[in-house]
């Protein structure tokens, strides 16, 4: 158990004040109403004193009593208990078994004489039911067994309300409303006096210990239990709080909240009603003597009067901290919300709670520091500011005054451990990456992104970089100094970007590619710079690292043109001047052109002819050192011929000088097709290269999107070509049989069989006759079906024809032209199909059929 200076003990009255120099006499009760001091002796005086109360420099409090009168009671016994009815002007006071009314101030007994006989023990109604302002409820415990008894008591008489019997004799009473708390012989009970219902709480044995009921809150009582406990207890027999363990012999006990005050034979003890524990004692010896008056506790020996006085609840909690209980500290901060206003409340507990957070934070208990940073909105800076150069140099901030902490920081804080400096720096990133999105970061974010950033930099974390190219607020004259301090040359070309900065961004990273600094951070930073070229909107920025970029890797460098965003292509990046620029370096030039045709599909001569003399050129180079052709050469050959056969926009005439006689016979045949000559091309294909799949794909190819006769004149040419004279007559053979066969609907048989050699077997061209005469059946099949539908439709066309000639037409001359609607004067005129006549000249000017004829004209 932890001491904690909740009370000091201030004596209040002295022997020599109240009994003077004499020995007969004893202090044997008290009671205290605002600064009047009432205190009953067993020689039945009551005296009267006026309290003082004075604050000395040092914080600590004194009491002055000053006596005012006293007054003999007319008994021989002791006076058992004194009660304050100030609402009356009156003081209760029971002595030899009666209760008197006396004045508070001259203790003369009222004039009527009235009181209350046969009373044992008694106590106020503090929550009375009457609703009389002008009198008090009092519940005594009679003389008579087993019975309690309430009263009315007013200026000057009394009246008896109720009279209530009890299970077993009651030795001790609180009460609150309708409801009365008593220690019984064996037991403790609430009963209400209203109902009679009873409940039972706890066993009391009062042969072993005094009984305590005191009402300490609104239908709360307190006891003294079994096992030397203070139980707490409502007027619905349930507890609420969890009981204190105090002596086995306790005298008397009393509530200053949140403490329990309880006085035995030798101490004053207090027991927090928050946790339950103890939380400092006090020697008092021969006190018998204690009770509570409005929030001020009084202790009584037979010869003195004591006041415990509450320390203020913040220097209490105060000590707490300095002693490093932050559990015990915050307990108490929490239960001071009843007795505190608001929102002074609101502001001592944020500050108690950061004082908390940081005496955790020393103590490397983060994750408590964090939660206690959280709820009490730390500014975040009053922690950045421990750790020495972490907040920027532009920094405004100020610490909290008075200090939340007492260290100057993080260095004092860990004693130069760096174990514990490491482990703290860790915290700080994670509380600060937690933070910065959050409100607590309003306003500050300079501050906290920045001292991030040094974080970041300084343990080599790999989040630096997340932060860089995320939104952030990090200063840049405190962050580049720090960067490079720390040799993060490519975080700091982010921070530039991020500043936009670019150009400075673009040099620092080239020059770590170049080897000027170091920085490995990335191992592919050279990839990193032409894809930030390739999406830079700054056209300069481009062109001023162009050189560089292709320099080291053509390939790769001319990506900076041919991967950017079209509609940034427009803008500073004519093709043109690229392809000037990319003159010196070949294999970029080829990549870009490839762009140009093939996915911008720009229509235009010169960049197709550029692109198919520099795929020729290649084809040209490779050839005479590698007569095999490796795969290089076959893929610039295969997307030379792609290219030849694809576009028709490239100059053929000046690509065939440039392959003639180059040993390029597929690409020659290609040019060829393009320039219409066929048969040549045929030829190339079937006779120096006697490649027949090749012949036939190119007729396949020269007569895509055009009419079938076109097809079948190339299908007729290569038959030609393949009958033709020529070397390898066998294959040519067998190729144009298989040509036949395969194709049988490309060709006219007439003509074929014209054609062919007549040593040729029907069977050899079996599958070609049989088609040739399915396609003629079919051809002859359709054109009859056809010739009888334009029949049928003729037959139509005469059938209505001779249904309009074999009706008649009258005319007369009443009868009148539908469109001028004058007579006829000629038997000449036309007829619509509607029936309508008009004359022929108007049907000359109008191609809209008249309405029919009007009723009332007459034929």
């Amino acid at each position: 158990m932890m001491s904690t200076k909740a009370f000091t003990l201030v004596p209040a009255i002295e022997q020599e004040q109240l009994l003077g120099y004499r020995d007969r006499g004893s202090l044997e009760c008290v009671e205290c109403c605002g600064r009047n001091l009432y205190v009953g002796t067993s020689d039945c005086f009551v005296y009267h004193f006026l309290l003082e109360e004075k604050t000395l420099p040092s914080g600590s409090a004194t009491f002055t009593a000053t006596r005012q009168l006293h007054r003999h009671l007319g008994f021989k016994k002791a006076v058992s208990e004194l009660r304050a009815a100030s609402a009356l002007s009156r003081l209760l006071v029971l002595c030899d078994g009666c209760i008197s009314l006396v004045h508070m101030l001259s203790l003369e007994p009222v004039p009527s004489g009235a009181r209350i006989k046969g009373a044992t023990a008694f106590a106020l109604n503090e929550n009375p039911v009457s609703g009389d302002p002008f009198c008090v409820e009092v519940c005594i415990i009679s003389v008579k067994r087993r019975t309690i008894q309430v009263f009315l008591v007013y200026e000057d008489r009394v009246q008896i309300v109720r009279e209530v019997s009890t299970p077993e004799q009651p030795l001790a009473v609180a009460v609150d409303g309708h409801f009365l708390c008593l220690a019984l012989t064996t037991q403790y009970i609430i009963l209400n006096y209203s109902t009679g219902a009873a409940q039972d709480l706890f066993p009391f044995c009062s042969e072993e210990r005094r009984p305590i009921v005191k009402r300490i809150g609104r239908q709360e009582f307190l006891l003294a239990g079994p096992g030397g406990l203070g139980m707490f207890a409502t007027v619905a027999g349930i507890s609420q709080r969890a009981p204190v363990r105090w002596s086995e012999n306790v005298i008397g006990a009393a509530v200053c909240f949140p403490y329990v005050v309880a006085l035995d034979d030798e101490f004053i003890t207090v027991h927090s009603m928050l946790d339950q524990q103890q939380k400092q004692t006090l020697p008092f010896k021969e006190g018998h003597i204690l009770q509570d008056f409005e929030g001020r506790v009084i202790v009584a020996t037979s010869k003195g009067v004591y006041i415990l006085v509450p320390l203020p609840l913040e220097k209490q909690i105060q000590d707490l901290l300095a002693s490093r209980r932050v559990e015990e500290a915050l307990v108490l901060a929490k239960g001071a919300r009843r007795n505190i206003p608001k929102e002074k409340f609101q502001v001592m507990y944020r500050r108690i709670l950061l004082q908390a957070g940081f005496i955790q934070f020393a103590q490397l208990q983060f994750l408590e520091a964090k939660e206690l940073f959280r709820s009490g909105q730390l500014d975040v800076r009053e922690l950045i500011s421990l750790y020495p150069l972490l907040l920027p140099a532009s920094s405004s901030f100020t610490r909290s005054h008075p200090p939340l902490h007492e260290f100057a920081d993080l260095n004092q804080l860990t004693q130069g451990d760096q174990d514990k400096v490491a482990k703290c720096k860790r915290f700080l990133m994670s509380y600060l990456n937690e933070v910065r999105s959050t409100e607590v970061a309003n306003g500050h974010e300079e501050d906290i992104d920045t001292a991030l950033l040094k974080l970041y930099a300084e343990a080599d974390h790999d989040s630096l970089l997340d932060l860089l190219v995320t939104e952030n607020f990090c200063l840049l004259p405190d962050s580049a100094a720090w960067l490079e301090k720390h040799k993060k040359y490519f975080a700091l070309g982010l921070l530039y970007h991020y500043n936009h900065q670019d150009a400075a961004a673009v040099q620092l990273w080239v020059s770590i590619v170049n080897g000027d600094v170091q920085d490995s951070t990335r191992s592919d930073l050279y990839e990193y710079i032409v894809d930030f070229l390739t999406y830079s909107i700054d056209p300069d920025l481009v062109w001023r690292h162009a050189d560089w970029v292709l320099q080291r890797n053509q390939e790769v460098g001319v990506q900076v043109f041919t991967k950017r965003p079209l509609d940034e292509q427009q803008s500073g990046f004519n093709p043109d001047d690229i392809i000037s620029c990319l003159k010196k370096y070949p294999q970029a030039l080829v990549k870009y052109l490839e762009h140009l045709v093939t996915d911008r599909k720009l229509q235009k001569e010169e960049y197709h002819t550029h692109l198919a003399v520099l795929y020729l050129d290649e084809v040209l180079q490779q050839k005479p050192c590698t007569p095999n052709q490796d795969a290089e050469v076959t893929e610039t050959q295969t997307k030379l011929r792609r290219l030849l056969q694809e576009s028709d926009l490239y100059r053929v005439h000046f690509l065939m000088d440039r392959t003639r006689g180059a040993g390029l016979p597929l690409e020659s045949a290609i040019l060829h097709g393009k320039l219409e000559q066929h048969e040549e091309a045929l030829r190339i294909l079937v006779h120096e290269l006697a490649d027949f799949p090749a012949a036939e794909d190119y007729c396949l190819w020269r007569s895509e999107g055009r009419d079938p006769s076109y097809r079948q004149r190339l299908f007729h040419l290569l038959l030609a070509v393949y009958l033709g004279p020529g070397p390898a007559a066998p294959e040519r053979t067998v190729a144009a049989v298989d040509l036949l066969n395969h194709h049988s609907m490309e060709f006219d048989a007439a003509q074929v069989l014209q054609l062919l050699p007549g040593t040729w077997s029907v069977q050899l061209l079996r599958p070609f006759l049989m088609g040739a005469v399915r396609d003629s059946i079919h051809a002859r099949r359709t054109t009859q079906v056809a010739m009888g539908l334009a029949k049928s439709e003729n037959l139509i066309y005469k059938y209505d024809k001779m249904k309009l000639k074999g009706s008649s037409v009258r005319l007369s001359d009443k009868k009148v032209c539908q469109m001028c609607q004058n007579p006829f004067l000629e038997p000449v005129f036309v007829r619509y199909p509607n029936g309508g006549l008009v004359h022929t000249h108007c049907a000359a000017s109008r191609h809209t059929e008249p309405s029919s004829p009007s009723t009332g004209a007459r034929t």
